[in-house]
């Protein structure tokens, strides 16, 4: 069975069984206090947690997800960053005996897998919560002989929540069995057994509990189901093969990696997979509107991207090899997923150019590391040398060369050798506060209380409050992912660079300008308060700089249209600014524009 066939098998099956069918939700969730969409219920939390009455009583889905914790896992057989993840949900519809049945006749029924080859797991019961005897009648009942059905703990057995708090329960874990002999712990050998015969395909999830804010978990006035099916997994069993990556998902994708390498995937497993999995991650996180920086989701795709195109120069692969990489995910994926077709442009445009703006860092950066290693590894003939990379030695290749810590404690490992990352950290943490205290009294690059001139001063701290007013705009007409990566000011102009992939129409220039210049004809009100940090966050003050927050800080709100968090100086209403004019759109990297602008 193909990939698009077992997507549409599943969502046919639980349509036809009274659920509604929701589309996919943005990997960008709309829980601040998680990165990406990590699971299929992220959507469905308002409905599971009984606080906002659903619109239908089941639903299935399949969701995009993105996991940051397993990407030095992947290159082994089953871990992604980007992945689908199919899932059925009832809110207070059936419960643990609806979903069992469920899964059994899709695996056993509609896919065709043995009943034999399917092992199970229950929650044996931890922290003050009950053992899982409801779900082991239910298995049994449905054929399923005891010596099929493993317990486990609160690790492997008890889900959630995504976050601290939130709607979790115990979970009944379905595990295919890919040889049917035991390793040499013979009796011992089951699933989450660390010998690969097992492989984890659906988690049943029976959501009762609600874990709240003191860690305590409190029982669900409305039971509900919860479940996931690892696409990629599944697709491997129904395919027979012995991995996701030797799949219809991957296999275009390795055999470009073929062609351009001259090399074979057998003899370079781990390369071939990390490029696989990392281009097809970085596709599906541009078209969401991320672009490649050194903050948060930006930070995230700079790092898988570093990470393939490093391995890509280990293959020797051409330059600019992820454009033709990523034209086969889109190949593979347009159908299903639209958006990614619709933004190919975009999308290839940020892929070219943070390949060419790494490309010029990494040979230097690769030369440095070998002269550092050169003087670190064990040489018989000279002595014992050192098993450790200094931690500053390490912040130098990430402040010099872009080497973020990940990617020099991989090529560290690979020679056998450790990082000091304490150290990192204690020469990060260092070159903060040597740039913070050079930045405390300044904004847009300069020094204000260097600048005697009254009138200067005057002129610049009006530039910086239409800063502001230009963030909020360009916000509104481009849309959110449109974020402040830098400015600067000086007593005849502002410079303002923010994330977006494209040229800027005209249209686009007029309605900032346009949007701008009424917020300043309003004569609006610049309200100044100081708050905890956290605190001007769940506000809804922004905040995108590189440094390091205090505790307290200055929110400037204009008229509730903007909010930012700010140290510098603004003006006390936006009458006082003038006329705005932009009179410069241009690129200033890879994802990031700049827009150069007066007050007249």
């Amino acid at each position: 069975m193909n990939s698009k066939a077992l997507r549409k098998k599943f969502l046919d099956f639980f349509a036809k069984r009274g659920h509604t069918v929701v589309p996919s939700s943005s990997l960008i969730p709309t829980d601040s206090t998680v990165l990406f969409t990590t699971a299929g219920m992220q959507q469905f939390i308002p409905f599971l947690s009984g606080k906002v009455k659903p619109p239908h009583p089941k639903a299935c889905s399949c969701q995009k997800c993105f996991r940051t914790d397993d990407i030095d896992e992947v290159g082994d057989k089953f871990h992604h960053t980007f992945f689908e993840m199919l899932g059925n949900w009832s809110f207070g519809d059936y419960f643990k005996e609806g979903a069992i049945e469920f899964a059994l006749e899709f695996l056993i029924k509609e896919c065709r897998i043995p009943k034999e080859r399917l092992c199970f797991t229950i929650f044996k019961g931890e922290e003050r919560l009950p053992r899982d005897v409801q779900s082991l009648k239910i298995w049994q009942k449905q054929g399923i002989p005891k010596e099929k059905i493993w317990e486990f703990g609160t690790k492997e057995n008890l889900w959630g929540p995504v976050g601290k708090t939130g709607p979790c329960g115990p979970c009944s874990e379905i595990h295919y069995d890919q040889t049917l002999t035991p390793c040499k712990r013979g009796k011992n050998c089951g699933p989450n057994c660390d010998c690969e015969r097992f492989v984890e395909i659906w988690n049943l999830v029976f959501m009762e509990y609600n874990k709240n804010g003191k860690g305590e978990y409190e029982s669900l006035a409305q039971k509900n189901i919860d479940t996931g099916i690892g696409f990629e997994r599944l697709t491997a069993v129904l395919q027979e093969k012995d991995s996701d990556y030797e799949t219809d998902l991957f296999l275009p994708l390795l055999e470009k990696i073929e062609e351009f390498s001259g090399k074979k995937y057998k003899d370079f497993v781990k390369e071939f997979r990390i490029i696989s999995d990392h281009t097809r991650g970085a596709v599906f996180l541009i078209a969401e509107g991320i672009f490649p920086s050194n903050l948060e989701r930006g930070y995230v795709l700079r790092r898988v991207l570093r990470r393939a195109i490093r391995y890509g120069k280990t293959l020797n692969l051409p330059e600019n090899f992820l454009i033709p990489l990523t034209q086969k995910v889109i190949e593979i994926y347009r159908d299903i997923y639209p958006e990614i077709k619709s933004k190919e442009t975009d999308i290839l445009t940020v892929l070219q150019k943070e390949e060419e703006k790494f490309e010029k860092t990494l040979e230097r950066g690769l030369a440095q590391f070998a002269r550092l290693l050169k003087s670190k590894i064990i040489l018989p003939a000279e002595g014992h040398g050192a098993k450790t990379i200094e931690g500053k030695e390490v912040f130098d290749l990430y402040q010099s060369f872009g080497f973020p810590l990940e990617l020099t404690r991989e090529l560290v490992r690979e020679k056998g050798l450790e990082v000091d990352e304490k150290g990192f950290f204690e020469a990060q943490k260092k070159h903060q506060e040597i740039s913070k205290s050079g930045a405390e009294k300044k904004f847009g690059g300069h020094d204000i209380e260097k600048i005697k001139d009254e009138e200067s001063k005057i002129k610049m701290t009006k530039l910086h409050t239409a800063t502001h007013l230009l963030h909020q705009a360009l916000r509104e007409v481009l849309g959110e992912h449109a974020k402040q990566m830098g400015s600067d000011i000086n007593t005849e102009r502002l410079r303002f660079d923010f994330s977006h992939s494209q040229k800027m129409s005209e249209e686009e220039l007029r309605k900032v300008e346009a949007l701008l210049n009424q917020k300043i004809k309003e004569d609006l009100e610049v309200k100044k308060e100081e708050m905890d940090y956290e605190e001007a966050l769940k506000s809804g003050a922004l905040a995108f700089f590189k440094e390091k927050y205090p505790e307290k800080v200055s929110v400037y709100s204009i008229n509730n249209w903007s909010k930012e968090i700010c140290a510098g100086p603004h003006v006390k209403r936006t009458g006082e600014l003038g006329h705005f004019k932009i009179i410069k759109e241009e690129s200033c990297q890879a994802g990031v524009r700049r827009i150069k602008a007066i007050l007249e």
